[in-house]
């Protein structure tokens, strides 16, 4: 999903995405990020990024997508731990 069709998703469902948080200041996972940085998680490359992210339709899922992917996950986002996140929360800044 990029997020200039976030406006096509349905307001009235609660949408989940992969996201993670720097754990430290020029994270090797975002270099030049500062602590605490928030992101989602590229769709195609797994790396923590802001746009191309896969969106799911319930909590299990996200999860099951990076249970999936958690090999991957460790390799392009090392030390931080990927959760699941509600979309419209987490673009507020509250998650």
């Amino acid at each position: 999903m990029k997020r200039a069709e976030i406006e096509a998703l349905d307001a009235s469902r609660t949408w989940w995405v992969p996201s993670v948080r720097a754990p430290e200041r020029d994270w090797a996972g975002a270099p030049g990020c500062r602590r605490g940085a928030r992101f989602l998680i590229d769709e195609d490359s797994r790396r923590p990024a802001r746009d191309n992210y896969p969106c799911f339709e319930s909590r299990a899922l996200c999860l099951e997508w990076i249970m999936a992917n958690r090999a991957e996950l460790a390799r392009t986002a090392p030390d931080a731990a990927v959760a699941p996140a509600d979309l419209a929360r987490w673009l507020l800044g509250l998650s």
